[in-house]
């Protein structure tokens, strides 16, 4: 019988399962063959426990993160005979999956012949077989049309070797046969080298003290959750936000519905996602794993940045969804493809905005929910290498990071699922990889929400083909809506797409966007900035200087804005407040 840890133990501990995370995490870098996993990082790694609960997951994306426990679920259900040396692939939307685009590789961990984890290793994919050459299909109206592979828990490796069908059913179908395999043997490789370090694990502490970890870590995380709960007033919140109109689709947009309850005496959280629309023929709808941890992911936001990241917290945390819904639990076979942004990112913002009702310091303001084509999926064929076909989800958007009571948004936040955890690609690694230039990636000034704490800045893009004709697919929002800003804080500007032909001449696009470029067009981007938090005459005037000083406002909306009057000129670095005059300024604006 282990006697109770100490928290030094559980400290060291969780620690080193954390650094389990980062060997993972450092292993998929480095390896990674296409760039949205060896560039833009839009994968993560997590260890499960034997019973099905996160038990760590450093510096995991939360949409990915949250639902491997449900795909560890699948995995033991479909194969209650697995073995040591096994390996799942689950992309499963149906059963645990966040979106088919998501190759998650699954490797149960043995000690001693009894099972005590799983590492999860989920990296979104270039190609996954849809019938366009995209992974994001909202035009598919069933997952037929969307054509992408479906692996429910298939295991494709056994004795640590792999079942070289599942390898060639892959191959045959991928349009880019060789990177999708190595990002196979990376994801593989870190799923494996998760097992090792897990083993040494077990194997340093001993079984006994291993499970007592197991159990004190989560009872622990969720006393951290309580706590944090307790402090939040009582209350019922409502809030609501629609999607930008998508045609033929749902020519009127799409609503979001979200009702929260608040009840610190139980330390409880619930969120509400039923009071929302059927499941749509279209591929905008979410999955149970992207729903859940979208709404909990707004709530996480507002209890804290140090709780711990596994199931624990999540004992707090009740998010009620309906099967059929487009925000709940899918019926198959509706098109999940595009679950993974655009109505996540809704909920996020809007679970996040509400808890700014309960009072001063709580809550967020909205994020970017823009998702421009920056962020599509660019295909075609490379002319410096004979024509070989290509295909790369672009991430070269920005998006700017809501403003809480105490910071500013961050200016990469890309979109609020991400938590601001991928990377923005590498112009040159792009441009030396694909048969595309980039003419201008820049941050907007004025672009964000203001107020006494400032949105994070968008992000403006142009690019287009060097040569051969590029054919770019994506889904947009914020075309039509921009992220609010709370308690008083402004809403930040629209995004944007636009075609640029070589006479000049500007063609928007509408949500839902298919992009053939020839050589001398060019696709202008603009992503959104984050909401504003609290009013902009309460920002101190010294901070409205720098951003004056660094582009992020112009000294016009210095002025019309935040009340505060700026004297000299950027072209000789001579700003500086006028006080005087800034005094007088916001003393008629209050008035």
């Amino acid at each position: 019988m282990v006697e109770k840890l100490t928290p030094v133990q559980l400290s060291i501990m969780s620690n080193r399962l954390d650094s389990v995370c980062r060997e993972m995490t450092n292993t998929m870098l480095l390896t990674a063959r296409s760039s949205v996993l060896g560039v833009a990082r839009d994968f993560s790694v997590s260890i499960v426990t034997s019973e099905d609960e996160v038990l760590a997951a450093a510096e995991g994306i939360p949409l990915h993160v949250w639902g491997s426990n449900l795909q560890t679920g699948s995995m033991r259900r479909n194969h209650p005979d697995f073995r040591e040396g096994d390996a799942y692939l689950h992309n499963d939307p149906y059963d645990g999956n966040s979106h088919a685009a998501d190759h998650t590789l699954l490797v149960p961990v043995f000690f001693e012949g009894e099972h005590f984890f799983t590492t999860a290793v989920k990296a979104h994919q270039a190609d996954t077989g849809n019938s366009l050459p995209t992974t994001y299909m909202a035009q598919a109206a069933d997952v037929y049309q969307e054509g992408s592979l479906i692996f429910p828990a298939v295991k494709v490796q056994e004795n640590y070797k792999n079942i070289d069908d599942i390898i060639r059913m892959c191959r045959r179908r991928i349009r880019v046969p060789d990177q999708w395999y190595g990002d196979y043997l990376a994801s593989i490789g870190a799923a494996r080298i998760g097992e090792r370090s897990l083993k040494k694990f077990v194997e340093k502490y001993g079984k006994d003290t291993v499970r007592s970890f197991v159990r004190e870590w989560l009872d622990y995380s969720e006393r951290r959750c309580i706590d944090a709960i307790k402090k939040l007033p009582k209350g019922r919140l409502e809030a609501n936000q629609s999607h930008d109109p998508i045609e033929p689709w749902v020519p009127d947009g799409i609503p979001v519905n979200v009702k929260i309850d608040i009840d610190p005496d139980e330390a409880m959280v619930t969120v509400d996602l039923r009071d929302n629309i059927d499941c749509i023929d279209a591929g905008l709808n979410l999955t149970e794993c992207t729903s859940t941890m979208a709404a909990a992911h707004g709530v996480l936001a507002c209890l804290g940045h140090d709780l711990p990241t596994n199931a624990g917290i999540m004992r707090r945390i009740k998010v009620l969804l309906r099967e059929n819904c487009i925000v709940g639990i899918p019926r198959f076979p509706h098109s999940c493809s595009v679950a993974t942004t655009n109505l996540t990112d809704i909920i996020v913002n809007v679970t996040q905005s509400s808890f700014a009702d309960l009072g001063e310091g709580q809550g967020y303001a909205h994020g970017n929910y823009c998702n421009t084509a920056a962020a599509g999926v660019a295909s075609g064929k490379d002319w410096r290498r004979g024509g070989e076909p290509y295909i790369n989800q672009i991430f070269m958007m920005g998006g700017g990071g809501p403003a809480s009571s105490e910071t500013d948004g961050m200016h990469y936040l890309f979109i609020p699922v991400t938590a601001g955890l991928m990377y923005r690609d590498s112009i040159e690694v792009d441009e030396q990889r694909f048969p595309i230039l980039v003419k201008k990636m820049q941050l907007m000034e004025d672009s964000m929400g203001h107020g006494r704490r400032r949105g994070g800045q968008g992000t403006e893009v142009i690019m287009g083909p060097r040569k051969d004709p590029i054919h770019i697919l994506h889904i947009c929002n914020g075309l039509e809506s921009a992220p609010i800003g709370v308690r008083g804080g402004t809403g930040s500007n629209l995004g944007e797409n636009v075609r640029i032909d070589g006479d000049g001449k500007e063609n928007p696009y509408p949500a839902v966007m298919v992009c053939d470029l020839k050589e001398g067009e060019m696709l202008r981007a603009r992503d959104q900035g984050g909401g504003g938090y609290g009013p902009p005459v309460e920002r101190e005037p010294e901070r409205v200087l720098k951003d004056v000083e660094n582009y992020v406002v112009s000294e016009e909306t210095a002025r019309s804005v935040y009340g505060v009057e700026i004297a000299g000129s950027r072209a000789d670095d001579t700003l500086s407040i006028n006080y005087d005059a800034t005094k007088k300024l916001r003393s008629e604006t209050l008035n």
